[in-house]
C-alpha cells in the first residue's frame, strides 16, 4: 500500500515537474516557431500561426542585413574575457576570505553583494562618460572590464561557498611540504575546487552572454554583441516579429547548446558540498 502512494506521488512530482518546464520554456518555443513564420503571419491569432506556411525567409533576412558572425564573435570574446579576468581576481579573493581568518569577512562578503542592488542606470552616466574620455567607447576591451566588474560580486560569493567545504587541514599539510601560496592555490585548492569553478565559469558566461543594460549603451557597431544584434530589429517603424524571433534563436542557440552539453556539470557545481 506504502509502495503504490510512492509511486502515485512519484507520478504527481513528474507531471508538476513537466508542466512547470513546458511552462518555462513556452516563451522560447513560441518565439523559435514565429521565426520559421512570415512578417504577415507572426502577427496572427496563435491558430492561425500554427497552420501558416513555414519558411526560412525571417533567417535570410536577418543573415543579409546583419552580420551575424561578427556579433557573435564578439559575444564570445565579452562573455569569455570577462570570465577569466573576473577568475584570476576572484580566486586569490575568495581564498583569502575562506582561509585567512578575518573579523569582517561577512561584512566585506554583504558589502559586495550590495552593489547589485544598485539599479545600473544609476552609474550610467558617469561610466559612460569615464569610457568616452579614456577610449574604451564601443571596444570589446571596455565590455570586458565593465561585465567583469558587474559580475564579481556573484563570482567571489560562489567561489567562497566553495571553498569553504574544503578543509583547512589539507592546505596546511601542503605549507608543511613546502609549498608556496601560489602553489597552494594553483595545485591544491584550485583541482579541489573545479565542480564549483566550472559552475561558476558557466553562470557568469550566462550572465555576460545576456547582459543587454551595458552592452546596448556602451556600444554602437564595432563590439557590439548579439543583443545589440536582437535590439537593432526594434525601431520607430514598429516590431518586426518575424525577424526579431529569427534573430532571437540565433542569439539564444549559441548559449542554448552550451548549458544542455553542461547541465550536468552545472548541477554538480551548484549542489558541490551541499551533501555530506
Amino acid at each position: 500500500m506504502a509502495r503504490a502512494i510512492s509511486n502515485k506521488r512519484k507520478a504527481i512530482n513528474t507531471m508538476a515537474a513537466w508542466s512547470l518546464g513546458l511552462l518555462i520554456f513556452f516563451p522560447i518555443l513560441w518565439i523559435a516557431i514565429l521565426s520559421f513564420k512570415t512578417e504577415i503571419d507572426a502577427i496572427k491569432g496563435p491558430l492561425d500561426v500554427l497552420s501558416a506556411t513555414w519558411t526560412l525567409e525571417s533567417y535570410s533576412a536577418v543573415q543579409e542585413r546583419s552580420d551575424y558572425l561578427k556579433h557573435f564573435t564578439n559575444s564570445v570574446i565579452i562573455s569569455l574575457g570577462s570570465t577569466l579576468l573576473g577568475l584570476l581576481i576572484a580566486i586569490p579573493a575568495a581564498w583569502a576570505m575562506a582561509f585567512v581568518p578575518a573579523r569582517r569577512t561577512k561584512d566585506v562578503l554583504m558589502w559586495m553583494l550590495s552593489t547589485k542592488m544598485l539599479p545600473p542606470v544609476g552609474v550610467l552616466i558617469p561610466i559612460y562618460l569615464i569610457f568616452r574620455d579614456t577610449g574604451l567607447l564601443d571596444t570589446r576591451i571596455g565590455l570586458v572590464l565593465v561585465l567583469m566588474l558587474i559580475n564579481l560580486p556573484i563570482i567571489i560569493w560562489m567561489l567562497y561557498t566553495y571553498f569553504r567545504e574544503i578543509p583547512g587541514e589539507i592546505l596546511e599539510a601542503a605549507r608543511m611540504d613546502g609549498a608556496s601560496l601560489g602553489k597552494e592555490v594553483l595545485y591544491v585548492l584550485t583541482p579541489m575546487a573545479i565542480p564549483g569553478m566550472a559552475s561558476t565559469v558557466l553562470l557568469n558566461i550566462i550572465l555576460s552572454w545576456n547582459e543587454a543594460f551595458w552592452t546596448l549603451n556602451l556600444t554602437a557597431a564595432k563590439a557590439a554583441p548579439l543583443t545589440a544584434f536582437i535590439a537593432s530589429y526594434s525601431s520607430p517603424e514598429g516590431l518586426f516579429y518575424a525577424k526579431l524571433s529569427a534573430a532571437s534563436i540565433m542569439a539564444i542557440a549559441p548559449i542554448l547548446i552550451m548549458g544542455w552539453f553542461s547541465q550536468k556539470q552545472l548541477v554538480r557545481g551548484l549542489t558541490f558540498g551541499a551533501v555530506k
